[in-house]
């Protein structure tokens, strides 16, 4: 692979970690002491994430860095996941953007109960 195509998929990685860990790229930002334009670049591939911030992201997000860096893969979705999803599938749009609210709202409930300590 060439180090374009590593970067956009290490980029996507943190984004979709943060994503999943309920942070915003501000919470991100204050976390990493960067600016959120920086957080921003990082989740394009546009800026390169050093050995420091990888390695505070994997702890934030409780990921390994060998998941975060596509050197060891997301264990498979639990069967729990697997039955929303499918559930998901048969509902309408408007009850899949419902339901969608409500797990962001679950995810930043968990967040804000364990707010990063800087």
């Amino acid at each position: 692979m060439n180090d374009d195509v590593d970067r956009s998929a290490l980029a996507a990685r943190l984004k979709n970690a943060r994503e999943y860990a309920g942070f915003s790229q501000e919470e991100v930002a204050g976390y990493l002491k960067i600016s959120r334009s920086a957080v921003s670049l990082l989740e394009n591939g546009a800026r390169r994430v050093d050995a420091l911030e990888l390695t505070r992201l994997a702890k934030l997000y409780q990921r390994s860095m060998e998941e975060l860096t596509g050197q060891e893969r997301s264990p498979p979705e639990s069967e729990p996941i697997k039955m929303v999803a499918r559930a998901a599938q048969e509902l309408t749009p408007e009850d899949q953007s419902e339901v969608l609210r409500f797990a962001q709202f679950l995810r930043q409930r968990r967040s804000a109960s364990r707010e990063p300590k800087t």
